[in-house]
């Protein structure tokens, strides 16, 4: 999965996680909770949710790494165990 298709399935969950949100506005640098107004209960669906697509567990203590689109992306790269091309 190149990055550009890790991006476009994060954007897809967090869509559905917030759907009164428009996430494909998002900078790479732009913390999600804040720039889509998530609370911890949304952040945590879309945790799980990237759980379930993914099939990548994400220990508590890394959640800080998914605060921005682009930490999502090079998070989820490295736990999915890809050479991520751009």
């Amino acid at each position: 999965m190149t990055r550009e298709q890790l991006r476009d399935v994060i954007l897809h969950l967090l869509r559905e996680v917030a759907p009164e949100t428009e996430p494909s506005n998002l900078s790479p640098d732009d913390r999600l909770c804040e720039a889509l107004q998530l609370d911890a209960l949304d952040f945590l669906a879309f945790v799980i949710a990237v759980h379930e697509t993914l099939r990548v567990d994400v220990p508590e203590g890394d959640y800080p790494q998914l605060a921005t689109l682009g930490g999502c992306v090079d998070y989820l790269a490295r736990a999915r165990g890809e050479l991520v091309r751009t």
